[in-house]
């Protein structure tokens, strides 16, 4: 069967993202660890976060990147509720990501996430066109999403 598997370009911190990712996602597993480096530190990885698979590159040797991560490539977190979204945006942020809007942030190695909640399907592209409207009006102002601000703006409140 044919798959994807994003792979991720770190620079000489590659152990570093392995234990962040392992202990930001529930249920993470790390599949494979090869440490071909002749410092100690993993070549590559291959890791799982719920359900997909990454392949996680040491490909600096010690130099700037030059490939830094962007904003044009994100992996949306469909959360189940405003505890999901609140661990996943804090743990990217707080532990010197970046916030932006709209639900995206940068964690600490410059990859960017969306984190939703999953509510947003019944706010921001529910069936009621004013209500929608709405609600992507208030979303727009945030950073993080709030679910219940969400709804309240969907609502009419």
């Amino acid at each position: 069967m044919t798959s994807i598997m994003p792979c991720l370009w770190f620079d000489d911190r590659i152990d570093e993202a392995v234990k962040f990712y392992t202990e930001t996602f529930k249920d993470a597993k790390v599949i494979q660890l090869n440490r071909q480096d002749p410092n100690g530190a993993a070549f590559t990885a291959t890791i799982e976060l719920a359900g997909q698979k990454f392949f996680l590159l040491n490909g600096s040797g010690g130099e700037p990147s030059k490939f830094p991560f962007s904003w044009a490539v994100s992996f949306m977190i469909d959360c189940a509720d405003q505890t999901e979204v609140d661990h996943f945006w804090n743990g990217f942020v707080d532990n010197g990501g970046e916030a932006s809007r709209c639900g995206w942030c940068k964690d600490k190695f410059g990859l960017s996430w969306q984190v939703v909640p999953k509510q947003i399907y019944g706010t921001v592209t529910g069936p009621d066109k004013e209500g929608s409207a709405r609600a992507m009006q208030a979303m727009m102002k945030m950073g993080k999403l709030i679910v219940a601000d969400l709804e309240k703006a969907y609502a009419g409140e």
